[in-house]
């Protein structure tokens, strides 16, 4: 495979410009990988009005972008480049729509014209092409909030040379979130009503995005292979199960990459001490200052157990709270970093105001922290009742901080769980969102670290050596660009 293709890129977010979750984590990291194996890469998201444009070109002329019934809307575009990259990555500016405190909501709703703003930037990815000159062979759209992309080339863009060998790839990153609108939005598309039919766009009267843009795209991708399978399922489909399934011939899993220069112990400047594989001395300093900067007892005696993420249902934080009683009685210190549901905001600042021996919480999100809590925890609790993908359970690994997961998705995908009789394993799993299920294998992974050290020692040194990189999961995307092209040319082949 030594032909370059133009893969346009299209986001909601970005690592380092704007992020919620791991999309932007992945739509920062890919195309750089992709560069890397030859291939002509653009991004393309809009510009929020909390990105700086010190460091960006404006380019020249504004650019229409055709909105239906609303009439032509005319944007700005800035340029730059993705950090430590020469992958150009352009921004949409338009103030009406981006201009806002929020990407998608603001004080706990949701913006009312979301489905206004995210058809204008799938819209404005495809003039952007044309402006600039650019002949995509990929279409890349990911979430619901570019999904309507497939769909535009299918129809409104199809008899326009500039996107007239195009193929169309639509990654999945969380199946819950679907962008579910009113069907009005048919008309801002300018696609005609036959499509607003069970197959492609409707569901109960309103109009389904992701819905349509599974329809349309020429492959489907998950950010794992498990998450993959778990889409057909009622539990992970979101209602979308059997849409999936009679899609399921064009679906991927293909598991999300970390970034090693960032999440590495060894060149890590975020924390206390470096270390490796090769010599752990430098992880006791950075458990010790961890337990220094929370307030702990400097204890090397106990495990310290460290949760990062936000505080909603999908990361188990209910089954965290209902088992938290059992947990602090373990032999074990647990400190938590994130924000999210205000009850559970105020109920850890509670258990850590009346448990300070034990307990801590930071509310609020601190990337330093994030990395001292990576590096200086023993283990590391991601109960997530569905994880598509995950990265924090990657980012122990690497630091020899062994997850306590629940079996799903990525996490299943990455996590080996522990032997006790081989000795074997990355970390320790269970299968049912339950309490007692969470409290039984966080205990068990407590018993390992005191009862059976050469144990925990050895997975420790099988979790560092484990990688999961992004020029691995660039040639599982190159491998999806090159079928889809190879398999629409052949229809069209056909057709004729």
């Amino acid at each position: 495979m030594n032909k370059s293709l133009n893969i346009l890129i299209a986001a909601s977010e970005v690592v380092p410009f704007a992020k919620t979750g791991g999309l932007a984590d992945v739509a920062g990291a890919l195309p750089k990988a992709l560069k890397k194996l030859g291939h002509n890469v653009i991004v393309v998201m809009p510009r929020y009005y909390s990105i700086d444009t010190a460091e960006l070109t404006l380019l020249e002329g504004a650019m229409g972008v055709p909105m239906g019934p609303m009439g032509e809307f005319w944007s700005g575009v800035y340029e730059g480049a993705l950090p430590n990259s020469e992958v150009p990555i352009y921004f949409i500016d338009y103030e009406t729509f981006y201009g806002r405190k929020g990407l998608y909501e603001e004080d706990g709703f949701s913006y009312a014209d979301n489905d206004n703003r995210f058809l204008f930037l799938s819209k404005a990815a495809m003039q952007l092409c044309k402006k600039i000159g650019f002949k995509p062979d990929i279409i890349h759209a990911n979430d619901w909030h570019t999904a309507a992309m497939p769909l535009l080339r299918n129809t409104r863009y199809a008899w326009d040379e500039t996107f007239e060998n195009a193929a169309t790839v639509l990654t999945i990153h969380n199946m819950q979130h679907q962008g579910y609108f009113f069907k009005g939005g048919i008309d801002v598309m300018e696609i005609g009503w036959e499509h607003f039919n069970p197959h492609e766009l409707e569901i109960h009267d309103g109009l389904n995005l992701l819905k349509g843009g599974i329809a349309h795209a020429d492959a489907v991708t998950t950010v794992s292979r498990k998450y993959a399978s778990e889409i057909k399922t009622p539990e992970f489909g979101f209602g979308l199960q059997e849409h999936i399934k009679t899609h399921a011939h064009k679906l991927y899993g293909i598991l999300n990459g970390v970034d090693y220069e960032e999440w590495s112990p060894e060149v890590d400047p975020m924390i206390p001490a470096n270390f490796s594989v090769d010599d752990m001395s430098g992880k006791a300093i950075c458990k010790s200052e961890l337990q220094k900067r929370f307030g702990l007892p400097e204890r090397d005696d106990v495990p310290l157990i460290g949760f990062v993420g936000r505080f909603a249902e999908q990361k188990g934080i209910e089954l965290i709270a209902d088992t938290i009683e059992g947990l602090l009685h373990l032999d074990a210190q647990i400190i938590m970093l994130g924000t999210g549901e205000k009850w559970a905001e105020g109920f850890f600042s509670k258990v850590a105001a009346q448990h300070s021996d034990r307990f801590a919480s930071f509310i609020g999100y601190n990337n330093e922290l994030a990395h001292m809590i990576e590096a200086g925890s023993d283990l590391f609790l991601m109960p997530s009742l569905f994880e598509p993908c995950g990265l924090n359970q990657i980012y122990s690994l690497s630091y020899g901080t062994l997850p306590i997961v629940r079996a799903t998705g990525g996490l299943d995908d990455t996590i080996e769980n522990y032997d006790p009789h081989t000795g074997s394993g990355t970390g320790f799993k269970f299968d049912y969102p339950t309490p007692d299920a969470l409290y039984h294998t966080v205990r068990w992974s407590v018993d390992t670290w005191h009862q059976n050290r050469p144990h925990f020692h050895a997975m420790q040194r099988e979790a560092m050596y484990a990688r999961f990189d992004w020029e691995q999961a660039a040639k599982g995307y190159e491998t999806v660009y090159f079928k889809v092209l190879f398999d629409r040319k052949a229809k069209e082949f056909l057709a004729d």
